[in-house]
């Protein structure tokens, strides 16, 4: 895997506040937020392909640095839903090794994020995934990597997929994202990497790649946080 220069290094600074990310156990000594078994559960985490079953049409290959559970699980939650934006870099370098993982040796990448919807963003005081991308970024151009990051679609309003079974999420997918704008430029030379924090059915990311492909845009792979996993009922 490449070497992304000290990527872990982020989790050994001391921050406020004191209650852990990823177990909510008060600690003085916490890493980037997270207590030193939880950034040690972090660290030991490997990216490897996630992929949805059944696996909706056009969903590029993707991969997850670890299944949707533990301390990822917590820590994605304190980020997204408690207010933690300061979680932001240290996930944010996490993604970025799950993007040298997709896409192999150092090269030239493009990220393009998954879009939030407008109520989303309000609820989470910003664009989560924006501040994951500009970490990744700047840690993979930290450590050579040429990167551009592309932003070309908008997010339509939708229902929330908690409340959606499979197929209800693939069709509020298929309506969701629309082309803001044409990506300007020459294509990229490299391989174009949709991010996004927790792959599920992967209906969102299926959507994405799909409209991109319609300009000429077609993804290469998905890099995530996270993967969550079907649950086999006895």
């Amino acid at each position: 895997m490449p070497d992304l220069g000290g990527l872990w290094s982020e989790l050994t600074d001391l921050v406020l506040p004191a209650a852990c990310a990823g177990c909510r156990a008060r600690s003085a000594a916490l890493r980037r937020g997270f207590c030193p078994s939880c950034a040690g559960e972090l660290a030991a985490l490997r990216p490897a392909p996630a992929r949805p079953d059944p696996c909706p049409p056009g969903l590029p290959p993707c991969v997850a640095l670890g299944p949707y559970a533990g301390p990822l699980r917590e820590g994605l939650l304190a980020y997204k839903e408690r207010g933690r934006h300061g979680l932001a870099r240290p996930l944010g370098a996490l993604l970025a090794e799950v993007v040298a993982a997709a896409v192999g040796p150092e090269r030239p990448v493009t990220l393009v994020p998954v879009p939030d919807t407008a109520r989303a963003a309000r609820a989470r005081y910003g664009d989560h995934l924006g501040r994951l991308t500009r970490h990744a970024a700047a840690r993979l151009r930290g450590a050579g990597w040429p990167v551009r990051v592309l932003r070309p679609l908008r997010a339509l309003p939708r229902p929330d997929s908690v409340a959606l079974d499979s197929a209800g999420r693939a069709a509020a997918a298929d309506a969701a994202f629309r082309l803001r704008r044409r990506p300007a430029g020459a294509p990229a030379d490299g391989p174009v990497v949709l991010l996004d924090d927790i792959v599920t059915t992967g209906a969102t990311l299926a959507a994405v790649c799909r409209v991109l492909h319609g300009v000429g845009m077609t993804p290469n792979a998905a890099a995530v946080l996270a993967a969550t996993q079907k649950r086999h009922h006895s």
